[in-house]
Formats: structure tokens, C-alpha cells, sequence
């Protein structure tokens, strides 16, 4: 029987998350429950280590990279040791070189198959669907992501909130940050418009996860299936694919929907090296999200999207803002034109790119 998952999500550092995990474990602990520490970060903030007296913790794995040695989450010696309860830090760290897995949610889901509950922790910032808009927002790009589906299969995502006046009240007083770096933090990421806006990114969040859940609930699969949406993804060979991609995918998490990514190669094409890789990445974030990438060998465009729609009972088509001259718009008609003519009944959604917007007088 696979093991209870239970997040600790929060706007950023410092809102309490590892604190309540260690809260939760303690009383669980007094409880009667069988607790251990699988892996906790404390940051050497006195308080949080303090709380983690008297838990037993698993010895951590030594490892090496670039000459420092670091310390990574033992998930055979969790396993083994086989409590009722671990508590596990920073769900989407990223593991050394060498580790069975490359992220540590990884780690926790074979944990959680081995039948032991997990509580665990992460920030907004780091789900991978809103990569782009916590750049957006912050100007930050956040390198360690963990796929939204994470979410979507605990057990309970629960909220640890804290108003952004109150977090910057904590980190002056030196209980996030060392006193040497509380300036560039208050100045950079942690700015009050910051927080803010991924404050109300996590609200969010958890009340979509929540009305999920419910209607999870109400709703039987027979009713569900009458209902389905398909989302299809017109991607290209470039870097804005990714954000199309984030976005789309957004969308058809709110549908309930199955999400297909389509690249239509024109035959005889050759890719660049840039576009190999932005290839290769875009096919690899697909596998994270849980979609479907298809790639199509076609001279005829709108021919070949205009099949896959049918083969794949389409409901939603998304791209990103066509880039055509507006003279090959005036002769040949854009493609936005053409899906909309080709494709009656189907929705079309263009998602805008932000640096045009802003780049506009």
C-alpha cells in the first residue's frame, strides 16, 4: 500500500514551511507514530534546528561535485528503517551527479511506494508550469522545477502562508538570511511586488487544487468522459515553444484535458544546433508536463494540423504569436486565418508574447 503525501507549499524562503513540517512531525511523534527525518535543510536558523531535537534523523549520503562535498537524502537507508512517517525537505531539489535520481521527489516517490507517509516541502516559484510567469514577475529564472503532477497526486497540498510585510519583518531580523545578505535579498527577489504576486500565485494554486479535488469528487468517470477536451500545441524549433508550451498546459490542467505538443517538420528541413537543442528540450518538458509529442514529416501545414485534429478529437488548438510579414498576411492569407477557416468549432487560443508588449510604444 503506497504511503499518504502531504505538501507544505509556500510563496517563498522563510514563510515557516520546514518549521510546520517539523511541527506536524513533532505531534505526530507524540501521537505514537513511528517519525524520522528523511532530509532537513535548516539553514542554520536556530529556531528550525531547535524544533528538530529529538527527531530522529537518517544519516545523509556524502557526495562529491566540483570538489565540494555534499549532503544528499539516503532514500535506501529512509526505506530500510521503514517508518510510519519521513519528513523530507525541499521536494524539488536537485540531487548530485551520480545519485540514482536526478530530483529528490524522485527520491520521495520511492518512499511513498514502499508504504512510508511523507510530508514534504517546496515553493511556488519552482512548479514547472509557471516557470515563465515567476520570470516574468520576479525577472528571476528559476532553475530547479519538479512537474505540476506532483501536486496533483499528493494525498493534500496544504498552504503554509505568511503576509509579505511580515516575511520582510522576519528576514531583517536575521531569521531567513545571514545579516550580510539581508540587503540584496530585500532588494532583489524578496521586494514586496515580489511577494505579492507569488503570494497570490500560491493562493491560487491551492484553491484550483482544492475545486479539483472536489470535483474530482462529484463528478463520475461517465460524466467526465462526456465532457473530455484535448488541447493541441503548435510548437516550433525555437525557445518560446516552452512558454507557449507552460501556458497551454495551464489551460488544460483547468480542463481536465489531455494535452498533444505537434511539430510539423517541412520535409528536407535541417535544424540548427540552437534548434536541436530547443528541440530536445521542448520534448523533454513535455515528458514533465504528462503530454503527447507528435512530430510530422509535411509540406502542407494547416493540411497536416487539420488531420491530427480529427485523429485526435482536438477541442483546443494553441499557439504562439505567428510570426509572419504583414505583406505575406495580405497575399497568402495568415495562419491564424487559415486554422480559424479550416477548423470550425474548434476554439483557437494565441498566447502573446510579453517582450513585444512591452517593447511597444
Amino acid at each position: 500500500m503506497r504511503g499518504r503525501y502531504r505538501i507544505l507549499l509556500g510563496m517563498a524562503a522563510g514563510v515557516g514551511k520546514t518549521y510546520r513540517m517539523l511541527q506536524e512531525g513533532r505531534q505526530a511523534r507524540d501521537e505514537g507514530r513511528d517519525v524520522v527525518i528523511g532530509y532537513l535543510e535548516p539553514h542554520d536558523r536556530p529556531d528550525t534546528i531547535a524544533l528538530a531535537d529529538g527527531i530522529e534523523q537518517v544519516p545523509h549520503l556524502q557526495a562529491e561535485h566540483g570538489g565540494l562535498e555534499l549532503n544528499e537524502m539516503d532514500t535506501d537507508a529512509v526505506i530500510a528503517r521503514a517508518p510510519e512517517l519521513a519528513l523530507v525537505d525541499e521536494l524539488a531539489h536537485t540531487n548530485a551527479d551520480g545519485m540514482r535520481n536526478a530530483k529528490r521527489y524522485e527520491d520521495i516517490d520511492e518512499i511513498l511506494g514502499a508504504g512510508i507517509d511523507v510530508i514534504s516541502t517546496v515553493n511556488i516559484q519552482h512548479l514547472e508550469s509557471l516557470n515563465d510567469t515567476v520570470l516574468e514577475l520576479t525577472h528571476v529564472r528559476v532553475r530547479e522545477t519538479f512537474p505540476d503532477r506532483i501536486l496533483d497526486e499528493a494525498d493534500e497540498v496544504v498552504l503554509v502562508d505568511l503576509a509579505p510585510h511580515a516575511l520582510h519583518e522576519r528576514i531583517r531580523a536575521g531569521k531567513v538570511y545571514r545579516k550580510d545578505r539581508v540587503d540584496a535579498a530585500l532588494s532583489n527577489f524578496f521586494r514586496l511586488e515580489n511577494l505579492d504576486a507569488l503570494r497570490e500565485l500560491a493562493l491560487r494554486e491551492v484553491a484550483e487544487d482544492v475545486g479539483a479535488r472536489r470535483e474530482s469528487d462529484v463528478l463520475d468517470p461517465l460524466s467526465r468522459q462526456a465532457v473530455a477536451e484535448r488541447v493541441l500545441v503548435l510548437a516550433t524549433p525555437g525557445p518560446n515553444s516552452q512558454r507557449v508550451l507552460r501556458r497551454a498546459w495551464r489551460s488544460a490542467n483547468r480542463l481536465g484535458a489531455e494535452l498533444d505538443v505537434l511539430w510539423v517538420r517541412p520535409p528536407g528541413r535541417k535544424l540548427t544546433a540552437q534548434q536541436a537543442t530547443s528541440l530536445a528540450a521542448l520534448k523533454r518538458l513535455v515528458i514533465i508536463l504528462g503530454g503527447h509529442f507528435l512530430e510530422q514529416e509535411s509540406s502542407h501545414l494547416v493540411d497536416t494540423i487539420k488531420r491530427i485534429v480529427k485523429e485526435r478529437g482536438t477541442t483546443y488548438v494553441v499557439l504562439g504569436t505567428p510570426d509572419e510579414r504583414r505583406r505575406i498576411e495580405i497575399l497568402r492569407g495568415s495562419l491564424v486565418s487559415a486554422l480559424v477557416r479550416e477548423l470550425p468549432g474548434i476554439d483557437i487560443r494565441i498566447v502573446a508574447n510579453r517582450a513585444d508588449r512591452e517593447e511597444s510604444p
